[in-house]
């Protein structure tokens, strides 16, 4: 991922003095503790949606978003992206043409989001569960390959390494390894920005898959399929709606 030092003001982890507790034993040190902001998230001066995030990649965060809940149908249409301290949380403001802001004030998710929740704000059925377009891909990944993607994740897992308390998102490419990784406290944060980086750095997404530390959920499914990903690989279980999704748009 990229570095931790901290966006603004706000770092992705502090040290707090702790308890760790092993059977009866108790140990008094201190630990890294993660970290999560207020990200509010503005189109063309409009609020659209407040999500708790790790305050990293911002810039990345913004750009995935606004691909993945369709604001902009690509990473030419964001305009700029500007990253603000607030003494509540983080503003992060983004251009996009006035048409698509139009479109995005219509869809009216303006309500927070919380660590864990990826269809938070939604406000109608077809909002929550819309569907993607049909992922078009040929790309075929052998068990080891897979399995080493993973192991070598483990690895780049900078601040879960430190905290033991975020999820990470990673871009492989066959034959080459893990291209691109990050990191958040909530998994579709973590998609997204890992979304972001790709996009701003004109990467052919479909060349790769994508690897997560999380559940397959229905959200990370469309999130990935919103951008022609055609294989999603998760640690945890899918859902059963998760399998539905990934069935209809062809996504592995």
């Amino acid at each position: 991922m990229s570095d931790l030092a901290p966006e603004l003001g706000w770092p992705s982890y502090r040290i707090r003095p702790v308890e760790r507790w092993r059977g009866e034993s108790c140990e008094h040190l201190d630990d890294c503790v993660a970290e999560e902001a207020p990200i509010a998230v503005m189109y063309n001066g409009e609020p659209h949606v407040v999500m708790l995030a790790t305050p990293l990649d911002l810039e990345d965060f913004a750009l995935g978003f606004s691909l993945t809940e369709n604001i902009v149908a690509h990473a030419g249409e964001v305009e700029s992206i500007h990253v603000y301290e607030r003494t509540e949380g983080i503003e992060v403001r983004v251009k996009i043409p006035s048409a698509r802001c139009e479109q995005a004030a219509d869809k009216g998710r303006n309500l927070t989001g919380r660590t864990g929740c990826g269809l938070c704000g939604a406000r109608t059925l077809q909002q929550a569960v819309r569907r993607p377009p049909a992922v078009i891909s040929s790309l075929e990944v052998n068990a080891a390959e897979m399995s080493a993607a993973f192991d070598e994740l483990r690895g780049r897992q900078r601040l879960n390494g430190l905290t033991g308390a975020v999820h990470a998102a990673a871009w492989v490419r066959p034959d080459a390894g893990i291209q691109a990784v990050r990191e958040d406290v909530g998994r579709h944060n973590a998609l997204d920005k890992l979304i972001g980086v790709l996009s701003r750095t004109g990467v052919d997404i479909p060349q790769g898959y994508v690897i997560v530390t999380s559940r397959a959920s229905f959200e990370m499914v469309q999130k990935c399929a919103m951008v022609g990903v055609g294989l999603m690989a998760a640690i945890s279980a899918p859902t059963g709606l998760a399998i539905r999704l990934a069935q209809d748009t062809g996504l592995t």
